[in-house]
């Protein structure tokens, strides 16, 4: 079986975004999905419009999900703010939440009246199974585009094992991790 594989995106980025096209164009990230509009803001931000490297969305969710808040406004207000500046960081973010405030509004109206019926539980529960699968399916894409994947194997299977397993608290885990992987940065970068 053949399965077409669609063409490759040309090397570069794409010229900088109007306010406009950040507007809309998060405007759809958010209209996307409910409980998990990243794999949607990755595929925007790096498939189709390329205003993104894969690195480099890596590398800014990174920080995003250091900050406090939600990992995709605060990507929204950064890549706002790094293309348009002051503005971009206000009109991305709005862009993402209009839509979504407003259908959750009249979902809450709508759940109220009708959700402790079993059909209105089997949908939930379904939309929770595909939030999954798009979460595991944007984690594959995103370890896929790091250059050195050996190398950030191992700290990947310890923060697992130690919020997972060992339940330790999460700002132990990201500052031992940020020391760690800070630590191996310094020391691959001085051998160069």
């Amino acid at each position: 079986m053949n399965i077409a594989h669609p063409p490759a995106p040309p090397s570069g980025p794409e010229p900088a975004p109007t306010l406009n096209a950040l507007f809309w164009g998060f405007s759809w990230v958010g209209l996307s999905g409910f409980g998990g509009v990243l794999p949607f803001a990755r595929r925007m931000l790096v498939d189709e419009r390329r205003w993104m490297t894969a690195v480099d969305f890596n590398t800014q969710l990174g920080m995003c999900q250091f900050l406090p808040g939600p990992n995709v406004v605060n990507l929204a207000v950064v890549v706002g703010k790094r293309y348009q500046g002051l503005p971009g960081a206000i009109v991305a973010p709005l862009g993402l939440l209009t839509g979504p405030v407003l259908i959750v509004l009249l979902l809450a109206l709508l759940y109220d009246h009708y959700g402790t019926l079993p059909q209105a539980q089997s949908v939930l529960r379904g939309v929770a199974a595909v939030g999954c699968g798009l979460l595991f399916a944007m984690a594959w894409r995103m370890g896929m585009a790091i250059r050195e994947k050996a190398l950030f194997w191992p700290f990947t299977l310890l923060t697992v094992s130690a919020i997972a397993f060992l339940r330790w608290p999460m700002p132990l885990v990201m500052i031992a991790g940020l020391l760690l992987s800070g630590g191996v940065a310094y020391w691959k970068l001085g051998r160069k």
